[in-house]
């Protein structure tokens, strides 16, 4: 790769704000994905249930769809960087409790899942202000989809490593370990919060009531119908298909009749088709139909998750586990890379909100309703209905888009007159 090309993939990093906060997300995410996979082997090796596999994500995510709106309004109205301060210094604080629960071995089901609230309370702030403060921290406004599609790939690598380290640390030395780790880690994101030189956030001059922020979000999505479908396309697979995940310890112990380093490499090979997904997305050429990308690629996952849940051994499914990684995460970045750059700067943290209530709303939804049905028809069986549900999915909302004009779509601030 010629240096140019280099200086081109990583221009972002011309940016001391951004290069300083990837770094310190970097290692942040990877304890992040350890503590994720430790939090589902503890869950399911303690009760022996899919559905409390889907009681665990539901418990972590359905706070933060309840507070998602409020978050996003906090985001655009106080400085974003000191809401990171606050939220990262609880996580680790909510992992050291996590940890010293497990390393004492004086726990129970529901203080892991209790502690799983306080984190989903926590991200209720956190992804609203982390996601639109790549636009503060980017100087340069042409390097800022680089800078989202660095972050999608900081993300995807640490779901490689994260779950395959989880997977060692949990069969050596267990998971109070991994919880431990994913404490210290918060040490190099809130380090690198610290070093940074942000201009002097300027409040809002005029402070309207929350639901009427709220309502400016909402109206604002109903003028940018381009927005507004492509929050619906993740509210239904949020529901229906990503809650795949449920169910992967049933898949490493039971399918595959392995143990905790079985379930790491499942997620850690899935990782690494995410990988390729950002590559590919990063990929693309200018001009290029993302929607319909898009679509190719939930089919693409449809497909993955259909002939996964036909094979039983292990090393004939992991090729498979790559590409429902590949199909997974992909959708989203792009969602999520189209509406940063698409939404009004005034809106983004509310708009961002939405997703992150579209998402957070419906995933643990999901996941109770993955976990349920899994546990009376069987983890293999109902993974197939999600393939093919997302093959459905691809072909719903193509005709969705045929009508969608992302260049009609309006795209100026809303005045506080329109309310």
């Amino acid at each position: 790769m010629s240096t140019d090309k280099i200086n081109s993939t990583f221009r972002a990093f011309r940016n001391r704000n951004y290069a300083l906060f990837f770094c310190g997300q970097s290692v942040s995410q990877i304890g992040t994905w350890m503590q994720r996979t430790a939090v589902s082997w503890v869950i399911f090796s303690l009760t022996h249930s899919a559905f409390m596999l889907g009681v665990a994500v539901f418990a972590q995510q359905f706070p933060s769809f309840l507070l998602s709106l409020v978050g996003g309004v906090v985001s655009d109205r106080h400085s974003r960087h000191k809401i990171l301060l606050i939220t990262q210094t609880a996580s680790m604080i909510q992992a050291i409790l996590l940890a010293a629960l497990i390393l004492t071995n004086h726990y129970i089901i529901w203080e892991i899942l209790t502690l799983s609230v306080v984190l989903g309370i926590i991200n209720a702030f956190d992804v609203p202000a982390r996601q639109p403060m790549v636009h503060e921290m980017v100087n340069d406004k042409e390097d800022i989809a680089n800078a989202l599609a660095l972050n999608s790939a900081m993300v995807n690598i640490a779901r490689l490593v994260g779950p395959a380290l989880s997977g060692i640390v949990l069969q050596a030395f267990g998971a109070g370990i991994c919880f431990s780790i994913n404490a210290l880690s918060f040490i190099a994101v809130l380090t690198s919060l610290l070093l940074m030189k942000l201009p002097k956030f300027n409040p809002p001059a005029v402070k309207k009531k929350v639901i009427h922020e709220l309502a400016e979000g909402f109206q604002y999505l109903t003028q940018t119908p381009a927005i507004g479908i492509i929050i619906l396309l993740i509210t239904v697979m949020s529901l229906l298909i990503l809650p795949y995940d449920t169910i992967l310890p049933v898949f490493a112990k039971v399918i595959f009749k392995g143990n905790a380093a079985t379930f790491g490499y499942i997620t850690s090979f899935m990782g690494l088709g995410a990988i390729l997904g950002s590559l590919f997305f990063a990929s693309l050429k200018k001009g290029a139909n993302v929607r319909k990308v898009l679509l190719i690629v939930i089919a693409v996952l449809g497909i993955g998750l259909i002939i996964f849940s036909r094979i039983s051994q292990f090393a004939w499914a992991m090729p498979f586990a790559v590409l429902i990684g590949f199909g997974s995460l992909m959708p989203m970045t792009a969602c999520i890379t189209t509406i940063q750059i698409e939404a009004t700067p005034n809106m983004r943290g509310r708009v961002m909100s939405y997703v992150a209530v579209s998402y957070f709303g419906m995933l643990p939804l999901g996941s109770l309703l993955i976990g349920a049905i899994s546990q009376k028809i069987t983890a293999p069986l109902t993974m197939l209905c999600q393939g093919i549900i997302a093959i459905i999915i691809a072909v719903t909302f193509s005709g969705f888009f045929k009508t969608d004009k992302p260049g009609r779509q309006k795209t100026t601030d809303v005045m506080p007159s329109e309310i």
